[in-house]
């Protein structure tokens, strides 16, 4: 389909919502702001079940709107069947794109291209913690080469080949979190291309408050181990989270294992040294990489991260031993 000598394939947008009403109106908005025609578009919103604003404020907008308790890859799988575009684009309920986003779509022109994924700017910028948030995400992402073949993207504003999504069979259910990173893998391994542009822009509202990011981390924790069990080779890591990412909570389970040790046997005091020394590296490491991101965006309060850090390891730590532990018992997943 197109207009005059111009080919525009129709794009469905997916958004799954659960208690975002501070932020999907925006999403909404900065979707159908697009420069893009509103007739080769169509917008899915399936909400969990809020119990805040979220359903009224998605009223006022031209949707197709579902309520349907599920988590969110359930939620997406059912939007694809219904989804009428030859891409679908997933967009986080707390993001919101750029005018031009859709200029991904050039990228397609590539028959091996399955999706595109555009770069990520902090939203609420003005606040501290999701300030420092987004400096730790962009630096990760700039690892990632503009415009070439990666192996991995998150789903927070990702363009993708409908039919390629059928192909790999969808969304991992299984996994509440963490299923952009196992789909982006099936997708990879069957020989596709996911391309990251980080000269096209979404926003995306960081966790502003300690507690909020904590039980982030915290769900994170007990899908990425969930991930790992499943695809033990993952645990390497890739350029967005790598291996010294992932060894954190065995470090951090080595420090407490050592220190009980210590305590509880006297021929066993050396333990507490080796907690010692692994707490150590720990701050180490944090400080280094927080001095870098600072120095890197020439901001200083950047330093917070070595707190942020620790947070989210202990949240990863606590997570994968829930995850662990729930995997142990008889028809555990």
């Amino acid at each position: 389909m197109g207009v005059g000598d111009r080919i525009f394939p129709k794009v469905s947008f997916i958004i799954t919502t659960l208690n975002n009403e501070r932020t999907i109106g925006e999403c909404l908005k900065s979707i159908f702001e697009l420069n893009y025609p509103k007739e080769f578009m169509e917008v899915i919103v399936i909400d969990g079940g809020s119990n805040d604003s979220t359903v009224k404020i998605v009223e006022k907008y031209p949707v197709k709107l579902f309520i349907k308790p599920s988590n969110a890859p359930e939620a997406y799988n059912h939007a694809i069947k219904i989804a009428k575009g030859d891409f679908v684009a997933i967009i986080d309920a707390d993001a919101k794109l750029e005018k031009d986003w859709l200029k991904l779509i050039n990228y397609f022109d590539d028959p091996d291209v399955a999706g595109v994924s555009g770069g990520i700017e902090t939203w609420n910028y003005e606040e501290v913690l999701p300030r420092c948030v987004g400096y730790d995400i962009k630096y990760r992402y700039n690892r990632l080469v503009g415009g070439k073949n990666v192996k991995r993207v998150a789903t927070m504003n990702l363009l993708l080949r409908r039919r390629v999504l059928q192909e790999v069979g969808g969304f991992n259910e299984d996994l509440p979190t963490q299923y952009d990173t196992e789909l982006c893998y099936r997708i990879t391994g069957k020989g596709y291309k996911l391309i990251f542009e980080p000269n096209v822009k979404c926003y995306h509202f960081n966790r502003p408050t300690w507690l909020g990011y904590f039980k982030q981390q915290f769900r994170y924790g007990i899908n990425t181990i969930r991930l790992y069990l499943k695809n033990p080779k993952l645990i390497k890591g890739d350029e967005i989270t790598d291996l010294g990412m992932n060894i954190q909570p065995l470090l951090l389970v080595i420090a407490v294992l050592s220190v009980l040790l210590g305590l509880i046997s006297e021929d066993l005091k050396f333990m507490l040294y080796v907690s010692f020394f692994t707490l150590t590296f720990l701050f180490l490491y944090y400080v280094v990489y927080s001095v870098k991101i600072s120095a890197f965006f020439n901001d200083y309060t950047a330093m917070l991260l070595v707190v942020i850090y620790f947070i989210r390891a202990t949240a990863w730590t606590l997570g994968g031993i829930v995850a662990v532990i729930k995997a142990l018992k008889p028809g555990g997943r």
